[in-house]
């Protein structure tokens, strides 16, 4: 059963447990508190059969954001989720970036 996005919400606040932020879609004008979880709608992939919607799918783009390189977060996300994928990690502002692709 898929994951409304509140229970994503949810999951992710526990991830990081206390010391850390998860926003949604924060607009440009949010001071950003790290470490950080950031994620927004990435895609919603929708699939059809005798021109019926029969399924569809939500992909989110979550990218952890963290001052430590070694933090522990890194892999939780990945044991948190049956349907993530990581995409790949960069570093910005000296702050570590990790991408990863969750779908519900």
């Amino acid at each position: 059963m898929a994951l409304t996005r509140l229970e994503i919400q949810a999951k992710l606040e526990e991830i990081l447990d206390v010391g850390g932020h998860v926003y949604f879609q924060p607009p440009t004008n949010v001071k950003i508190k790290y470490p950080a979880i950031i994620y927004r709608l990435e895609n919603i992939d929708q699939r059809f059969a005798d021109d019926y919607l029969y399924n569809k799918d939500r992909a989110y783009l979550v990218t952890l954001v963290h001052p430590d390189p070694d933090n522990d977060v890194i892999e939780k996300l990945l044991w948190a989720f049956p349907k993530i994928r990581f995409d790949r990690a960069y570093d910005s502002d000296n702050l570590h970036h990790y991408v990863y692709v969750l779908y519900e």
